[in-house]
């Protein structure tokens, strides 16, 4: 079995783990490892139980402006392959979406701000989502997104209004999942976004962002239990109880 230990990889300096993953992982007795990719090399997966690739500015064609990236899709099929979890958040569920053979590009608008999700089927049967309700609140801060039809092997887990593809997964491996949405993401780091990003974020999305802020403080407590249970599940899938 392997340690109870993740490799998180981070793309910007200002956009870490959010206050909901470190809850969750600490909650969970879970050690993780953060790279923040651009500036180190990614470590061999064999001591982790698997990794979570979190958001960033690139999108997942632009190999060119950001070299990171093809070491980083390589170290992503190369879990898959063993059989390792993933998970990923934004772009890094874009990025395992374009592993996976997906189509990935921009969005009719910017999605920033909060929407309601809704589980597909697929989604209400899949493991890391029990004890979630079929419909719940995303935190969202993307302009790219997966674009359907998704290939074979690939189920449609969640789906809003604002975007087609909240959430895949892998049919044969239910410890690879990727989620458009951002809900590691507490009150804090969505005020720490709205200073670092905002101008990009608000710029053609249609958010405001008192609103914005005032949203994230009053779904606070509500979106964190539904986060600390999907990550448990999560955890559940890679380790067990």
């Amino acid at each position: 079995m392997a340690a109870k230990s993740l490799l998180i990889v981070q793309h910007l300096d200002w956009e870490g783990p959010g206050q909901r993953l470190l809850a969750a992982l600490l909650k969970g007795g879970i050690a993780c490892r953060v790279v923040e990719a651009w500036q180190e090399s990614l470590p061999a997966l064999d001591p982790f139980g698997g990794m979570i690739v979190l958001g960033g500015s690139p999108n997942v064609d632009e190999e060119a402006q950001f070299p990171y990236l093809i070491p980083l899709k390589a170290r992503i099929r190369e879990g898959i392959a063993a059989g390792k979890a993933y998970l990923g958040f934004c772009l890094g569920h874009q990025l395992l979406a374009h592993v996976l053979g997906c189509r990935v590009g921009p969005l009719p608008q910017k999605s920033v701000g909060f929407t309601t999700g809704e589980l597909t089927p697929a989604g209400m049967a899949h493991p890391v989502f029990q004890g979630l309700p079929p419909k719940f609140n995303l935190f969202k801060w993307h302009g790219q997104g997966v674009l359907p039809p998704l290939p074979a092997g690939v189920s449609l887990l969640a789906r809003s209004a604002a975007a087609p593809v909240e959430a895949l997964g892998l049919e044969d491996n239910p410890r690879v999942v990727g989620l458009q949405f951002d809900n590691h993401a507490a009150a804090l780091d969505v005020a720490t976004w709205l200073k670092h990003d905002g101008e990009w974020a608000l710029t053609g999305s249609g958010a405001d962002p008192e609103a914005l802020a005032a949203r994230a403080v009053a779904q606070e407590a509500a979106m964190g239990r539904e986060f600390s249970r999907f990550m448990e599940n999560f955890f559940h899938l890679i380790w067990g109880s």
